[in-house]
């Protein structure tokens, strides 16, 4: 036990997975940056793309790490004057109250403090029902 005596040790158990909820919490709250994120990029008139590292084979069959962009689309449409945001989870419109899809604003300097709104939202567990409910849609393939 001579060099590990002057470590600390300590019996630790380290954990598993996190749990479903807080995965899709987490999902929902990056996917919500990456909107204000391009929502400031826009009003400064530039472009929001940001870089993702991939795997690539070469023509040797070795994998390269190769830098690209992730494209990024809004969430958002003008429709009669108004700003329509639409939350998406995925490929999924989020339902944000019963019947209701999106948040009607009146033009696109509201979106982000409307998607302040929805993150801080999201990151309390208030929109952690509708996260199951597509989750579950995903996972069996019938909605409920």
């Amino acid at each position: 036990m001579g060099s590990l005596g002057n470590l600390k040790l300590v019996s630790a158990k380290r954990l598993v997975a996190v749990s479903p909820v807080l995965q899709r919490r987490e999902k929902l709250v990056k996917a919500v940056e990456d909107q204000m994120q391009l929502v400031a990029a826009i009003a400064e008139g530039r472009t929001y793309a940001p870089a993702v590292v991939r795997l690539v084979k070469d023509a040797a069959g070795l994998r390269q790490r190769v830098e690209s962009f992730r494209r990024v689309r809004p969430w958002w449409w003008k429709a009669n004057g108004k700003v329509n945001l639409a939350v998406r989870y995925g490929a999924k419109t989020l339902e944000l109250a019963k019947g209701k899809n999106a948040v009607e604003l009146h033009n696109e300097t509201e979106l982000a403090d409307a998607l302040r709104v929805i993150k801080n939202a999201a990151q309390a567990g208030e929109l952690d029902a509708q996260l199951d409910a597509i989750g579950r849609v995903v996972a069996t393939g019938v909605a409920k």
